[in-house]
Parts: C-alpha cells; sequence; structure tokens
C-alpha cells in the first residue's frame, strides 16, 4: 500500500493545522495508521494512531493535549489536527499502517508515507 501524507506547511505558534493521509487502497479493519514526526537531527518519534476498524486511538504524552488524531471512512483519510503548535513541533509529520493495534513503536508499521514537512514558527 502507498501512503501519501500532506497538509503540512509553515504556521506560526500558538496556530493550527490539520496534517492527512491517504492511501492507495480501502484501510481495511485491520489496519492501524499512525502519525510519527521526525525533528531535524532528532529521530522518529511516535504522535498517534487509530485503529481503522473500532476506532480504538493512543498518543503520544508530549501530543496528547493538543493533537487529535480522527479518520474520515468516505474519504478513507486519516486526519491529525494540531492545535497551540509550538516551534518543538517543527518535523516531517509521516504516516504508516500496520496491521493490528494502534501501537506506538515505529519498527512494527510496515508502509510508510514519504511525510510532509511542518515548520512552526516562533
Amino acid at each position: 500500500v502507498q501512503l501519501q501524507a500532506s497538509g503540512g506547511g509553515l504556521v506560526q505558534a500558538g496556530n493550527s493545522l490539520k496534517v492527512s493521509c491517504t492511501a492507495s487502497r480501502r484501510f481495511f479493519s485491520s489496519d492501524a495508521v499512525g502519525w510519527f514526526r521526525q525533528a531535524p537531527g532528532k529521530e522518529r518519534e511516535f504522535v498517534a494512531a487509530i485503529a481503522w476498524g473500532g476506532g480504538r486511538i493512543s498518543y503520544a504524552d508530549s501530543t496528547k493535549d493538543r493533537f487529535r488524531i480522527s479518520k474520515d471512512s468516505a474519504k478513507n483519510t486519516v486526519n491529525l489536527q494540531m492545535n497551540s503548535l509550538q516551534p518543538e513541533d517543527t518535523a516531517v509529520y509521516y504516516c504508516a499502517v500496520r496491521t493490528g493495534s494502534p501501537i506506538r513503536s515505529i519498527y512494527d508499521y510496515k508502509y510508510w508515507g514519504q511525510g510532509t514537512l511542518v515548520t512552526v514558527s516562533s
């Protein structure tokens, strides 16, 4: 499956942005779709994930109060709404898919998109 992340851009601190993930096939009920990010010079880290079937959600501690992950079944899309953005949120945001639960480990996600750059200015 090919994934496409979109919606990145330049925003000022305190503002909001939504990034979206679409796929080359329909998401299955057994899929979990995760969002990860990689800041310059840092390792890729988990942001949030959602189970396509059932909608179980998990968040990183650093984003759970400001970010919201959701699915749009009609559009076959997983969205990440990011609020109160801060400069430290600047990163390339990737979506990924695995079969199973919406877990945090990047090593368990098999398919990855190319990422979309989010830049937050102070």
